[in-house]
């Protein structure tokens, strides 16, 4: 059916064929999926070197201890609902979404070869992290442009920056942190956490933290949560000596008890996606701490296929479509 932003389903232009359809690459880090695929899954991370063997034995512990790392099926799930709410808005055929993985299977260069087979011309990239950094990230743009040529030599590629004030993420993650305190007492402290990082690298792009703090003040006004009532930290801060971001998620748990609560929410404000560093740096060794402190352990549910956030994906691929087509 037509729409104001497609006046012609594909397959109903006049005088000539569909045009080819947009590519929308959806970018993630990757997993390892089980503990035995871990030792090439951390040589990827390290450009082809060997990682220590005792930081292998160590990851294959925790995934053995979870079972298994669904971030994959999950991300390839995410692309699906994406597909089907954008055929459903635009046609079928107008956007082609492929899903591409940084460091493990199904590649970056795959996805872009499938969306060159399908015959699209504009390619956007958009990275599963709603807050972006060119030194952070940068890794998905070199990925990105190894593959283009793939496309043919006129064809656009276009990479999404932040995408943390969409409002459709925000609403998204308000949701859950709603969901999550209509099912606990009154109250209940909230610790809003993202990935630590090397404080040497943060220090190149400091703007990054930015983007995270008004991630979570947008959240804690759409929820009502009033200032005095969360905290934020860092959670899965690296095996390496350098010094990473503070405090860790960890140092803020005695403190909570020590004022008198007696359990508390965590919310992840970056990963969108059930895998390791929530499957376990959150539900295991959080939790673990949590519960040492003299605390009941809560955190919400991620996003992962809810319909909110797959809108909020759409809104995305959409806003730098319009933006693409507007500077041809």
């Amino acid at each position: 059916m037509p729409t104001p932003d497609a006046p012609f389903a594909p397959g109903d232009h006049p005088g000539g064929p569909p045009d080819p359809p947009v590519g929308v690459l959806l970018m993630t880090y990757g997993s390892a999926a089980t503990a035995e695929e871990v030792p090439a899954y951390l040589r990827s991370v390290r450009g082809g070197r060997d990682a220590d063997p005792e930081l292998v034995a160590e990851f294959q512990r925790r995934y053995r201890l979870i079972g298994w790392s669904p971030l994959v099926r999950i991300t390839l799930a995410q692309g699906a609902e994406l597909q089907r709410l954008l055929d459903a808005g635009h046609g079928a055929g107008r956007y082609r979404v492929e899903v591409g993985m940084l460091h493990s299977e199904p590649t970056i260069d795959e996805a872009v070869a499938r969306l060159a087979v399908a015959g699209a011309q504009r390619l956007i990239g958009i990275v599963l992290s709603p807050q972006w950094s060119p030194v952070i990230m940068g890794g998905y743009r070199r990925a990105l442009d190894a593959a283009a040529w793939r496309l043919g030599p006129d064809a656009e590629v276009v990479l999404a920056g932040p995408w943390h004030r969409t409002p459709a993420f925000l609403d998204a993650l308000a949701e859950r942190v709603t969901e999550a305190l209509g099912r606990l007492d009154p109250g209940v402290p909230v610790v809003f956490t993202a990935h630590s990082l090397p404080k040497a690298v943060i220090d190149r792009d400091p703007g990054y933290l930015d983007q995270i703090a008004e991630t979570i003040d947008a959240v804690a006004e759409r929820t009502g949560l009033d200032r005095g009532r969360w905290q934020f930290a860092y959670q899965s801060a690296g095996h390496s000596p350098e010094e990473w971001l503070k405090p860790d998620l960890k140092d803020l748990l005695p403190g909570l008890r020590d004022h008198g609560h007696t359990a508390v929410l965590v919310v992840p404000v970056q990963f969108l996606a059930d895998h390791l560093e929530i499957l376990y740096d959150i539900d295991v060794a959080a939790r673990e701490e949590a519960e040492e402190a003299g605390l009941a352990f809560h955190r919400i549910e991620l996003m992962n296929t809810s319909p909110s956030f797959i809108r909020a994906l759409a809104d995305v691929a959409l806003d730098q479509d319009r933006s693409a087509r507007q500077h041809v």
